[in-house]
């Protein structure tokens, strides 16, 4: 029987950075589904469907098999069997992600592709709906947050120091609005399920972070 973790929260919580150290700590795979959803967009491209009409890209995507593995120590996305990890990070890929990820049809396909692949393997996945949507029977479930106010601070730094002008306040205000969408959208809004544990990284390191979830699959398996 394969083990899963989810971990939900809302943007800048950490989720990726804190999923991918404990995949890799518990030989776990990370299942990254932004990483599906452009793998789903690439095929789009392929086959020139057009985002902006439904019925083609509710058909397109019917047929498309999309999975990760990881092969010497590295995560590899695989659409139809084809490894496209050196695919799928063009901004073009990327605005045709976020067109078609607001299909039910799209997001429908991709959840029973993640169910299947967390049904044959230990995972952990992050995101909004996982452990009330994707993973709902997860032995493990995290809902990790943080103040708005820190989640900014951490965005203004990382942006910083890659140069760009940015303003904190605005960024804080970004967050809050983000916060608000994802909560009350209509497709599997974000929301801690009741079984999940709150884990807050407003004061906490990174590694501390990781190591608290860690403890606590180890109690729960």
């Amino acid at each position: 029987m394969s083990h899963n973790i989810a971990i939900d929260g809302p943007a800048g919580a950490g989720k990726s950075t804190i999923a991918k150290i404990v995949a890799k700590t518990l030989s776990f795979i990370y299942v990254d589904t932004g990483a599906m959803y452009r793998a789903m967009a690439l095929y789009m491209l392929r086959k020139k469907v057009r985002p902006n009409h439904e019925d083609e890209v509710s058909t397109a995507c019917r047929d498309v098999d999309i999975t990760i593995r990881h092969e010497n120590g590295e995560q590899v996305v695989l659409l139809n069997g084809e490894n496209v990890n050196g695919l799928i990070r063009t901004e073009e890929v990327g605005n045709m992600a976020s067109a078609i990820s607001v299909n039910a049809d799209v997001r429908t396909k991709l959840v029973e592709l993640q169910q299947a692949l967390a049904a044959t393997a230990d995972v952990v996945m992050d995101g909004r709906d996982i452990g009330t949507v994707v993973l709902p029977k997860a032995q493990l479930k995290i809902y990790l947050t943080a103040s708005t106010h820190v989640r900014a601070l951490r965005r203004y730094q990382e942006l910083t120091q890659r140069g760009e002008n940015c303003e904190i306040e605005a960024i804080e205000r970004d967050i809050a609005e983000r916060d608000e969408r994802d909560m009350h959208r209509e497709i599997s809004p974000l929301r801690q399920a009741e079984d999940a544990h709150l884990v807050d990284s407003s004061e906490l390191t990174i590694d501390e972070v990781a190591q608290q979830i860690i403890r606590l699959y180890r109690e729960n398996a």
